[in-house]
């Protein structure tokens, strides 16, 4: 079964609130899909289990337990969770100072990180303590250099790649396989990848396959099934992909 929430789009600000930060946490019990919406408060979201995605305009974040997504009042996104996803979400009183830009980034949720929030969490926290734990969340927020993302391109061009291996990230069409089936050179698919998504046509594919193997393995799919659903030949050579994309390997991310 799948669910979908409508939530409504609201302008940076557009309500005022008397938090700093105020977080919510839910345990998704079927499918969940959110419509297009906007908040008028920043939100830093994460989740205690599991993977989910949320989509700012033509990219695709992939948000886990240690990787959260800033996104700033106002900008619309929607957003995805399987069932059994545990999400957190931090909200942030707008005009609240960070170090974090007024655009959506990945952001590292550390072990410190966790614990101020949890911490913000609790019943009996006193005006004094709430208001130096506020203050040590936002010292300690810092944009991630590893963001786990995909743009995807919009061209007629690339769009028959996109979809194909957005179904099927195992599949092992080359560029030049490709570019055969489309009637078109290499060099022009070459070109179209760079000029719509910043990276090479193996580097794209790879981070697909990346966030479809966070999927899996929060579901608490083997090692060995992720690497062959993704399209590797072996665990091993999954897992030194998956390390170079995401910065840990399918193991210690299973666990998490």
């Amino acid at each position: 079964m799948r669910v979908t929430r409508e939530l409504p789009a609201l302008a940076a600000g557009a309500v005022d609130v008397s938090f700093v930060i105020q977080g919510y946490e839910e345990v998704v019990t079927d499918d969940t899909a959110w419509n297009e919406h906007s908040h008028p408060w920043h939100e830093l979201l994460w989740n205690a289990h599991g993977a989910s995605t949320a989509v700012v305009d033509s990219t695709v974040w992939c948000i886990t337990p240690t990787l959260g997504l800033w996104m700033p009042a106002g900008r619309l996104h929607s957003a995805s969770a399987v069932a059994g996803t545990s999400y957190r979400a931090h909200f942030f009183r707008h005009g609240t100072v960070s170090a974090l830009p007024d655009e959506p980034v990945a952001v590292n949720i550390t072990p410190l990180l966790r614990l101020l929030l949890d911490r913000l969490g609790e019943p009996q926290l006193s005006p004094r303590s709430r208001d130096v734990t506020e203050a040590m969340v936002l010292d300690v927020l810092r944009p991630s250099p590893r963001a786990l993302l995909v743009q995807l391109p919009t061209s007629p061009l690339l769009r028959p790649i996109v979809d194909a291996v957005r179904a099927d990230p195992s599949d092992q069409r080359t560029l030049t396989g490709w570019a055969t089936a489309l009637g078109c050179s290499a060099r022009t698919l070459t070109r179209a990848f760079r000029t719509e998504t910043g990276t090479s046509f193996a580097r794209w594919v790879a981070a697909v396959r990346a966030q479809h193997a966070v999927h899996l393995l929060a579901r608490g799919f083997e090692v060995d099934v992720v690497a062959d659903a993704v399209g590797y030949r072996s665990a091993s050579a999954f897992g030194a992909a998956f390390r170079r994309t995401t910065g840990t390997t399918p193991g210690r991310f299973r666990t998490r």
